[in-house]
């Protein structure tokens, strides 16, 4: 059956910078909400399910086979705070948890969130900044019904079950209790572009409309946010853009009192603190510390002309985190691409990193909420083993797992699978590295169908992870890669460097690289290479089929930010000033130069590309749903191969996708039966 793809209208619109026109033909569709609009979505959502309805089965059978490895019936590892004992649970059928608590030597089991009855009659429900007071009396909680990260804040009384009559509306929904258990610092956002610029201080015997605003980040490159120190001492206020932070504190009993700055903002300077004993310590790159270093500084005089190097800057290791205990110092850095957890004691008698021996794993501390302990509590997972938690007494070095996830699939066995990390050479002869995992039963000597994965850009790092649903494509027989490409930190904080602003092209030609060394190779196969990536990875894909069609038999494309100049150049849209320093200020025409080069609506033209599912949620934020509708438009328009280009916008979700678990599957499925779909007609 021949079907017809839709065909969107042209309506020429002509936008001019720096003295250079560009021809926009589907400028049109920004008018959210328009008929037209909306039916242009309708007929693309229409097109793409009969381009797929031969694989209806096959969705099925994937979202099927992906769930029977889940366990449905599921409890989370418990963490203890401030005297309970905090879960969650799944139930099978469920799409949403149960929130759970009890007291510490208790057995009595407390409820304190059904989030499948507060979601029910909603499409979308995200509930997020869940905030216990320090009595343990309220909690406060931020909910996102809609996708759009916009957030309504409630108050619910745990000895009552109340929640409070009126919520705070334009949150980013999360909070912080004041010592009093009475006052509540949050955040509220720009109702257009949903920067975080103000903090408000609220009592609970006010209404709702007269919080008062503490702090205004006035300038538009800035968010700022609040949060309180893991000591339960200081409320700290911080404002960040991209390369530059301030913070300012106050005394946790003290909600009235006037915050202290820290030290105020410098260009390209950026820093983080947290509270021990009468310092503050501070991860910053300054001095040069590209990548990062910890100094301390006293309670009493905090600015940076007191501050005292304590661990000093390791070309070669980027400090990424720190947990601070009452007897020891917990520093996360990373040394040649792979995470270290390094242990150190305030007496000196204790400094060590925890074995790890793989080269593609991922570890990290969490939950660690208990100051006064010598138990730390880290996850741990690898391309080929499920998530651990596990509870490492720092003094004795005694280890327990608390919890592996556990693979509803009695035929599951890691040692069915191999990973490893290989190394491409980049086009500036730069090493760039691609982490791998396939099923050792079914390698083939000529290569695999092979998924090659990429983000690069934030600084925003994708470490080797496990995944239960990935098991559908090896076990098929698809070979799956991470390409570590610059513009993010895997390799440190200049590998970030080398894929931003005016280096940004690194990031797509590494992840050539990357494809070409795999095929060189043969862990794929020419003609059997597909790519993904979503966002600014969406933006990757878009420049590497602009640069290099052929390579790829198909491509995924989520939530793709591809009209990187027209996004940037309009300061109305979320995200857009808080990211000059990522992409360029195209109102220079340098950066609008550099941009123009690899946006990719830009730089569509008559080309042979390959097959693409380029998906989207109508309510995204954080890429308008516009930019992938104008995208595929154009791309049909001079698509000179037969190749299908596909297109699916979910009306109801926003950035992050599907809200329930069951849907988020049923996303997953869609992808991996259009990858399979295609390898068989490439098979053929």
């Amino acid at each position: 059956m021949n079907i017809t793809p839709p065909r969107a209208k042209k309506i020429p619109h002509v936008h001019e910078m720096h003295g250079h026109q560009r021809l926009d033909n589907y400028h049109w569709m920004k008018e959210r909400d328009a008929p037209e609009v909306i039916s242009y979505l309708n007929e693309e959502n229409d097109y793409y399910e009969k381009m797929t309805a031969h694989t209806a089965d096959l969705k099925t059978e994937l979202f099927e086979e992906i769930k029977g490895r889940l366990k449905e019936d599921d409890e989370s590892v418990p963490y203890l705070y401030n005297g309970y004992w905090y879960f969650t649970k799944m139930e099978k059928g469920e799409s949403y948890p149960y929130y759970y608590r009890r007291k510490d030597g208790s057995e009595k089991v407390e409820l304190l969130f059904n989030v499948n009855e507060m979601a029910a009659g909603h499409e979308f429900y995200k509930l997020s900044g869940i905030n216990v007071s320090p009595n343990n009396n309220l909690i406060a909680y931020g909910v996102d019904a809609v996708g759009r990260r916009e957030y309504s804040l409630f108050v619910k009384n745990l000895e009552t079950g109340e929640i409070q009559a009126e919520s705070i509306l334009g949150t980013t929904g999360s909070s912080v209790w004041a010592n009093d258990n009475h006052t509540l610092f949050f955040a509220r956002q720009d109702p257009q572009t949903l920067r975080a610029n103000k903090i408000f201080k609220y009592s609970l015997d006010q209404e709702a409309s007269d919080a008062s605003v503490i702090f205004e980040e006035k300038e538009d490159t800035y968010n700022c946010f609040v949060y309180k120190t893991m000591s339960a001492r200081y409320i700290m206020i911080k404002s960040s853009s991209t390369l530059s932070d301030e913070i300012r504190y106050i005394d946790a009993n003290k909600p009235d009192s006037s915050f202290t700055l820290i030290q105020e903002r410098q260009p390209e300077m950026e820093y983080s603190a947290s509270h021990y004993d009468d310092h503050f310590y501070i991860m910053t790159n300054k001095d040069d510390a590209f990548n990062f270093k910890v100094m301390k500084t006293s309670i009493e005089t905090p600015q940076m002309e007191n501050w005292v190097d304590l661990i000093p800057h390791d070309p070669k290791a980027l400090l990424e985190d720190l947990d601070i205990f009452k007897e020891f110092m917990v520093v996360t850095d990373r040394f040649n691409g792979l995470n270290r957890i390094r242990i150190k004691s305030w007496d000196g008698t204790v400094d060590y990193f925890l074995p790890f021996s793989s080269e593609t794993y991922t570890a990290y501390t969490s939950a660690n909420y208990q100051f006064d302990t010598e138990v730390l509590r880290y996850g741990y997972n690898s391309l080929t083993l499920p998530p651990s938690v596990i509870e490492f007494n720092m003094r004795t070095r005694e280890e327990k797992i608390l919890k592996t996830q556990e693979i509803e699939d009695p035929d599951f066995n890691p040692d069915n699978y191999a990973s490893q990390r290989v190394w491409a050479t980049a086009k500036d002869g730069v090493k760039v590295p691609i982490s791998l995992v396939y099923r050792k039963d079914q390698k083939r000597t000529d290569g695999n169908p092979l998924l090659q994965y990429g983000y690069g850009s934030y600084g925003h790092t994708i470490d080797p992870y496990f995944s239960i649903s990935r098991l559908s494509l090896l076990d098929r027989g698809f070979f799956f890669a991470i390409a570590h490409i610059r513009g993010g930190e895997y390799l440190g904080r200049e590998w970030y460097e080398q894929g931003k602003m005016f280096q940004k092209m690194n990031t797509f030609t590494d992840f050539i690289a990357c494809s070409e060394y795999l095929l060189e190779h043969a862990f794929a196969k020419a003609g059997h290479l597909y790519a993904s990536g979503g966002s600014a990875g969406g933006l990757l894909m878009g420049t590497v089929m602009n640069l290099a069609p052929h390579l790829y038999n198909g491509i995924l494309s989520a939530v793709p930010f591809v009209d990187v100049v027209s996004t940037m150049l309009d300061d109305s849209i979320p995200l857009t000033t808080g990211e000059y320093d990522e992409w360029g200020n195209p109102n220079i025409k340098d950066s609008y130069e550099y941009m123009l080069s690899y946006s990719p609506y830009d730089q569509v033209k008559d080309a042979v590309y390959p097959n693409v599912l380029v998906t989207t949620g109508y309510h995204d934020s954080q890429v308008q749903y516009w930019e992938p509708a104008k995208w595929v438009a154009k791309l049909r328009d001079h698509q000179k191969g037969s190749q299908v280009i596909l297109f699916k916008t979910d009306m109801t979700s926003g950035h992050s996708g599907a809200s329930g678990r069951y849907d988020a599957l049923k996303e997953v499925a869609i992808d991996f039966a259009f990858l399979i779909d295609l390898e068989k007609q490439a098979e053929k």
